[in-house]
């Protein structure tokens, strides 16, 4: 279920609107510029690989990809396994995105599967967006954000970048993203 829980930026436990309509969430995005959007979602295999996902949805991303001029699209997907490292890289893939930062050019991901979180840090307040399977989020770059995979990540999502370098944040400082909830905590 997408939800949106927005939050005055000094006090997560003022939640100013909790909502999972979707019309009245990308209305409330809609002055930032940023998108949430719903696509039909394609039945893949539990293990389906990058090229698979792709070609699933190749039509949506070839539009994305040339409205957005994104040059680079790939797949990341999060599960737990048996591999007895897994907690670790876990923990670390997640410690990554917690921090506030920005970007260069706009952060656009489709949700294939799972769940995540995007945190947008905007004119006083903190929106909290869980996207899930068939969301699409944009995020215009400059955007001050953070993501939580939450403490047992599973998801799969495709990526679409404007520079062939892919990921690169320029991390503010703030620690504003550990006095607001986790996406354990808004689900």
């Amino acid at each position: 279920m997408t939800l949106l829980q927005v939050m005055a930026e000094g006090d997560r436990d003022d939640v100013l609107l909790r909502t999972t309509d979707l019309a009245v969430i990308a209305a409330e995005l809609a002055p930032f510029d940023i998108t949430l959007e719903q696509w039909d979602t394609v039945e893949l295999s539990d293990d389906a690989g990058q090229d698979e996902v792709l070609e699933a949805y190749k039509a949506d991303v070839e539009k994305v990809s040339k409205e957005g001029d994104y040059r680079l699209v790939d797949v990341v997907r999060m599960k737990p396994s048996d591999d007895p490292e897994w907690p670790a890289k876990a923990k670390g893939a997640r410690e990554k995105f917690l921090n506030e930062h920005t970007h260069d050019e706009d952060e656009v991901r489709f949700f294939v599967e799972g769940k995540g979180c995007f945190y947008l840090h905007l004119a006083g307040k903190v929106y909290a967006v869980v996207c899930e399977r068939g969301d699409l989020m944009s995020v215009p770059a400059g955007t001050t954000h953070w993501f939580d995979m939450g403490s047992q990540p599973e998801f799969c999502a495709i990526r679409f970048f404007q520079e062939e370098d892919g990921w690169v944040a320029g991390f503010t400082g703030d620690g504003i993203s550990s006095r607001m909830p986790t996406l354990d905590e808004l689900v």
